[in-house]
């Protein structure tokens, strides 16, 4: 397995295991932070997955870079052999009314698609959690069809609403939480996908399988929205 190694601060490095976003790829960096986190030492602080790498935080009171390279070297190594276990199934019912999809015809437009093409090849895909960030309970999803890639806006929005269904580039997100963004927003959730009183705390990790349910505005109004 080809990777590199380097420092990303005085308390991090990176591991960088290819730079593509792929199924395959997704795979190996999942592997590789189970294993890490089934024999975390404790001068080892904190992981952070993404596409294709993972950020190690360390406690250099505890250890010196070269110590947690052979740690991390190690755990490479042996991760080639993890086998995973199924991902687990989350379907997310999304409503793709015009009110909560406001950049839906400007995805329709932009790729040559109808309305309904765009809402059905959306809800009909099946994707991958690469990993959480921006956000807590923002989840990255992989797998989304190349037909409806499209470019971020140009200029953000100062508010998303949460439970926002949106596209950014060749990936879509679901917006856990009221933040600024600039993803295209062609729906909207009633589920919760963040909720801090709860455990766990994200409806979704590293690793999951996620379908797009469609609804009808009224199944959206009747859906109760804390149902996880």
């Amino acid at each position: 397995m080809s990777y590199s190694i380097r420092a990303a601060s005085d308390h991090s490095l990176l591991i960088a295991l290819g730079n593509e976003m792929s199924r395959e790829l997704h795979q190996r960096v999942n592997a590789l932070a189970r294993n890490l986190l089934e024999h975390l030492p404790d001068f080892i602080l904190n992981i952070h997955p993404a596409y294709g790498t993972i950020l190690i935080s360390f406690d250099p009171l505890r250890a010196t870079f070269q110590q947690v390279e052979a740690f991390t070297r190690s755990r490479l190594d042996e991760s080639e052999d993890e086998i995973l276990p199924a991902p687990r199934q989350v379907e997310i019912p999304v409503c793709y009314d015009e009110e909560f999809g406001p950049d839906l015809q400007d995805v329709a437009f932009q790729n040559k698609l109808s309305h309904e093409e765009v809402i059905d090849i959306h809800s009909t895909g099946k994707y991958y959690v690469c990993f959480i960030g921006f956000t807590p309970g923002f989840a990255y999803l992989g797998g989304m069809s190349s037909c409806l890639a499209t470019p971020r806006l140009s200029s953000p929005r100062t508010n998303v609403p949460a439970g926002s269904v949106a596209i950014g580039g060749n990936q879509t997100a679901v917006y856990p939480l009221s933040t600024p963004g600039g993803w295209r927003l062609i729906g909207r959730t009633p589920i919760k996908l963040f909720s801090p009183e709860k455990a766990p705390f994200s409806l979704l990790a590293l690793g999951d399988e996620v379908r797009f349910r469609k609804i009808s505005r009224e199944e959206f109004d009747r859906f109760q929205v804390d149902n996880f």
